[in-house]
């Protein structure tokens, strides 16, 4: 087959995509939020979502509201960024966690306190 009738291999088609990247969340988001953030699904949801990105750069993501609360939008920070700046379902994601920034979240719609824990 002649070069210009190839189609690319993977690695040459995704030569932009990002290994790994590290993503940082507040230190006070609850227990429940950073269940959230490292299941499967959350993560396949950032594979698929966040695009290109950049050391920095910061994006608000949605958690959920759990059985009975309020909405807990979380704000996450790309903290690095290995090999291209495309995240794709091959991108490896990790998180660590930075400084508080009085993010909010619990059961206010059923209980006037929340728990943290």
């Amino acid at each position: 087959m002649s070069p210009q009738n190839r189609r690319p291999t993977d690695g040459a088609a995704t030569g932009d995509t990002a290994t790994r990247v590290v993503i940082s969340y507040p230190s006070d988001l609850s227990t429940w939020g950073r269940d959230k953030l490292d299941g499967s699904p959350f993560r396949a949801y950032l594979r698929k979502t966040l695009g290109r990105v950049e050391t920095g750069q910061v994006t608000e993501q949605f958690t959920g509201v759990g059985c009975c609360g309020d909405t807990l939008d979380v704000p996450l920070r790309i903290e690095s960024v290995e090999g291209g700046a495309r995240v794709t379902e091959s991108t490896a994601i990790e998180y660590a966690v930075r400084d508080s920034c009085g993010v909010e979240g619990g059961w206010r719609v059923q209980s006037a306190g929340e728990p943290t824990e």
